[in-house]
């Protein structure tokens, strides 16, 4: 069993990821919104443009490097490892169906971080043979987000995957305060949200409001 690269990443980092939704960010810009979710709280940026031109990605991706790198904020690029490197971002994170994570892990610098999303307890235990960072536990309740994922793990089955590996873990999907301190105490090192931050009327409340139930643990 690998152990996590601690070097790369702490867990405190991953306590409240921003995943970004340019649509849900409305008239708002991008690094408006994520500005103030970073002053509200947020500790690691993930940007995900599933639908922009590279261009387009790598243009976003330079602005919020610039924005975050002063703050000492991680940015994470989505799938793209190519966007990811031009823009000298902290870190990838890929899903079952992007690149491989042993391919994307030869090919990123050694002090890049490496994200992983799992989606059943086999895919957790396969990653303690792998040099991933945190994994992204996804679904962990049901979410409007994404429509093509796997069943949610729920609190039981997020339990499940803390005892099955000593990596990071960070919840993803439906998650809002109501249910935040719920997952850290199943197990989450973190959560990431997207909707709940970027759809906000105010961003920096809304971070504000699940960080402090997160790090309470208010179920």
């Amino acid at each position: 069993m690998t152990s996590p690269s601690s070097a790369r990443i702490h867990a405190q980092q991953l306590s409240l990821m921003l995943v970004t939704d340019s649509l849900a960010c409305g008239e708002r810009s991008l690094p408006e919104v994520v500005a103030a979710a970073v002053a509200g709280g947020v500790t690691c940026v993930q940007l995900r443009e599933k639908l922009a031109s590279g261009y387009v990605f790598l243009d976003k991706a330079r602005a919020l490097r610039q924005l975050l790198k002063p703050l000492g904020i991680p940015l994470i690029i989505n799938d793209r490892i190519d966007i990811a490197l031009a823009a000298q971002a902290d870190g990838v994170h890929v899903g079952q169906t992007d690149m491989p994570v042993a391919d994307a892990r030869r090919i990123l610098p050694p002090t890049m971080l490496l994200g992983w999303s799992v989606e059943t307890p086999a895919q957790v235990e396969a990653a303690n043979d792998l040099d991933v960072d945190y994994l992204g536990v996804s679904p962990v309740f049901a979410t409007p987000t994404k429509t093509d994922t796997a069943p949610p793990w729920g609190l039981e089955g997020l339990s499940r995957a803390r005892r099955l590996t000593v990596k990071p873990l960070v919840a993803i999907g439906g998650i809002s305060t109501d249910n935040i301190g719920a997952l850290r105490s199943a197990g989450a090192d973190g959560c990431a949200v997207v909707r709940a931050i970027c759809s906000a009327p105010d961003p920096q409340i809304a971070a504000t409001k699940l960080r402090r139930a997160f790090d309470q643990g208010v179920i």
